[in-house]
């Protein structure tokens, strides 16, 4: 592809092979290393605002999913299962034995996943603006409304010409959505339009409804991974409301509420996102030799922000005696 990149200052690319794709990755900084996970209709761009901040101690790589940005976009592995094996084959390429890993979006989808199959490789998980694999049915059944235009977008045939020759959904939804820059938002909404991407967006959207949402049934787990979720207060399309009243086997999920952002935290707070992630590897890093009894993995704390405080618990209840996790799928 032959598209000029957008310039970050600090930042610069290279491209590795990762596994049966080649992937274009933004690297910039120095310290120990972690990865920023994009969403769709997206790329490495959208954290052009976070990089600088993390680069100041971190070594940041930002990738293109396969399908997206400047990576190759096969017709081929978009389900969450391939995605998460682009993202092994990728660290190991790079040389990353373990990373933290700050998400979002579809990106944060695929994240939990990462954490769930290989825990060795990841230290902490900084998701945004997605809710965990464990949604009670219930909050499923009275927010699905909410994901009304990803049915113009999933369809085969349908979807990528919805991407491609409709491009003022696209830029209506990101607009709405909270994306900040008019040059970004261009940048995303050209990018979409690609016919590789375009079918590339509708394979990721078609491939969540027909895969991952039935094999939620199976309960994925446990979560090992130290991991916060941040979700805006007035997020359209992932609602607080949504991962409440679930039961997440995690040992320490904790749920962040922001005043004031919608569904792209990364465009709205950047240095909010900064601050996450470096707090929940400080975190981390401080509980390191700590073993928590399993009983007393009590629900996430689910946290507002400002001066009101902590928020009620958001009803998560832990997994009953005797839970050991589903061994039936291979995320």
């Amino acid at each position: 592809m032959t598209r000029p990149l957008p310039e970050v200052p600090g930042v610069t690319h290279r491209f590795a092979e990762a596994g049966d794709v080649r992937l274009h990755v933004a690297v910039a900084g120095d310290g120990s290393p972690v990865v920023l996970l994009h969403s769709f209709p997206q790329h490495w761009y959208t954290w052009r605002n976070v990089i600088p901040g993390l680069a100041a101690d971190r070594r940041v790589f930002a990738p293109d999913f396969r399908g997206a940005g400047w990576s190759d976009a096969p017709r081929t592995g978009y389900d969450t299962t391939t995605r998460v094996d682009d993202l092994l084959h990728l660290l190991d390429a790079l040389g990353l034995e373990r990373v933290d890993v700050v998400s979002h979006g579809w990106g944060a989808w695929a994240a939990f996943f990462l954490s769930l199959r290989a825990p060795d490789r990841v230290a902490t998980h900084l998701a945004l603006n997605m809710t965990h694999p464990w949604p009670a049915r219930r909050a499923l059944r009275t927010q699905a409304w909410r994901f009304w235009y990803t049915a113009l977008w999933e369809i085969p045939l349908l979807g990528p010409a919805m991407l491609r020759h409709w491009p003022a959904l696209t830029r209506f939804l990101l607009r709405r959505w909270g994306t900040t820059s008019a040059d970004a938002l261009e940048e995303f909404v050209a990018d979409s339009r690609l016919p590789a991407h375009a079918r590339a967006g509708q394979a990721l959207n078609w491939r969540f409804v027909t895969h991952d949402i039935p094999r939620l049934r199976c309960h994925p787990g446990p979560l090992t991974v130290p991991t916060e979720i941040l979700l805006g207060r007035h997020d359209i399309v992932i609602p607080p409301a949504l991962p409440a009243g679930a039961t997440p086997p995690a040992a320490d999920l904790r749920v962040r509420i922001l005043d004031g952002c919608g569904h792209l935290i990364p465009e709205q707070r950047p240095d909010v996102v900064v601050a996450a992630a470096l707090s929940l590897r400080s975190r981390r890093d401080s509980v390191t030799s700590v073993t928590r009894p399993s009983d007393d993995r009590g629900p996430p704390a689910f946290l507002g922000e400002g001066t009101g405080g902590p928020r009620d618990q958001c009803g998560i209840r832990r997994p009953g005696p005797g839970w050991s996790g589903c061994r039936c799928l291979r995320w």
